[in-house]
């Protein structure tokens, strides 16, 4: 689909969420690394969203959109669908404020995120594990019960929302050269440029995704959305085609969008846990590869980079370790 939509928010609109979620959120750390930087050649910010509540920045743009539902809304309820982040942060979200949440999510979700979810006290619903019966089933349910959607990216109050990291990680870490943010539905993307743009509009925004998920570089070079046709990758969270309103910031305000593989992915990742003590999913370390390998030369620059979530199945890790010393 052409990226010919108008975009309905601005920067000021970041900041009036800014304010509007500031009760509600934590305001994550920044951090640094020395290693990181002789490595890279550049001074590097990483805005820790691994530590939003839920895990994930996904809560951003979920209390943001439901803050400005209507008392009538709130009544109804409210619904989405994701198989991850966004339902677990809706689901909180409404717990907060007192909204009722459905989510529906795919019969081959994990059972840990369906727990999560349910935990927040959101009601899930299961579908066949396709994008056609998640949308139809998200229908029938608003047609039989007048819930509202609250789509996971494609919905100007979410990308608002998601801006917001960016805003304060520019407030926390001073004038940077460029910003880098993973890429799946293009919420964050999209969120980040109306920021990043808005203040500073010599900033250079960068998209990151990986190459075995490449759909929003060949978006970007097209003009034209490119489907996603589930790609097979360990950063399922960027597995997600754009969607409309994202694609059409994003064609706009971003100035480039750059790959990596999967072993460049898992050894960022590592690389992250190891240097910086923190747990990131292999989502938050595609935008961190890109850095390490010198596919994007940032010698000299100030560089921050969107750190999206810490909601790791550690399952398999102590198996492993289970297996080897048990």
């Amino acid at each position: 689909m052409p990226a010919s939509m108008d975009i309905a928010i601005g920067a000021d609109d970041i900041l009036k969420a800014v304010e509007r979620i500031r009760p509600w959120i934590h305001k994550t750390p920044v951090l640094t690394s020395r290693t990181l930087d002789a490595r890279c050649g550049g001074s590097i910010f990483l805005k820790c969203e691994n530590f939003q509540k839920v895990g994930a920045f996904k809560f951003r743009g979920a209390i943001n959109a439901i803050l400005q539902l209507t008392d009538e809304e709130r009544t109804q309820g409210v619904i989405t669908h994701s198989s991850g982040n966004h339902g677990q942060a809706l689901a909180r979200a409404g717990q907060l404020v007192g909204v009722p949440v459905t989510v529906v999510m795919p019969s081959t979700a994990p059972a840990i995120k369906k727990a999560a979810t349910e935990g927040y006290g959101a009601t899930v619903v299961t579908c066949e594990p396709t994008l056609a019966s998640r949308e139809a089933t998200v229908h029938a349910m608003i047609e039989q019960h007048g819930f509202t959607l609250i789509h996971p990216f494609d919905n100007w109050r979410v990308i608002a929302g998601q801006g917001t990291a960016a805003w304060e990680l520019l407030d926390q870490a001073g004038p940077l050269d460029m910003v880098i943010t993973p890429v799946g539905g293009g919420g964050l993307l999209a969120g980040t440029a109306l920021a990043v743009k808005g203040r500073s509009p010599e900033t250079k925004v960068i998209g990151t995704e990986p190459l075995a998920a490449d759909d929003a570089k060949r978006s970007l070079a097209t003009g034209i959305i490119q489907p996603s046709h589930d790609p097979k990758t360990v950063a399922d969270g960027l597995r997600t085609s754009l969607g409309e309103k994202p694609f059409a910031v994003i064609s706009k305000h971003v100035d480039s969008i750059v790959t990596a593989t999967e072993p460049e992915i898992l050894d960022a990742m590592r690389f992250v846990w190891e240097r910086f003590k923190i747990i990131i999913e292999p989502s938050c370390a595609v935008p961190v590869a890109p850095i390490l390998n010198g596919a994007l030369d940032v010698r000299g620059l100030r560089v921050g980079i969107i750190i999206t979530g810490g909601n790791v199945d550690l399952d398999p890790l102590f198996q492993a370790l289970a297996a080897k010393w048990l």
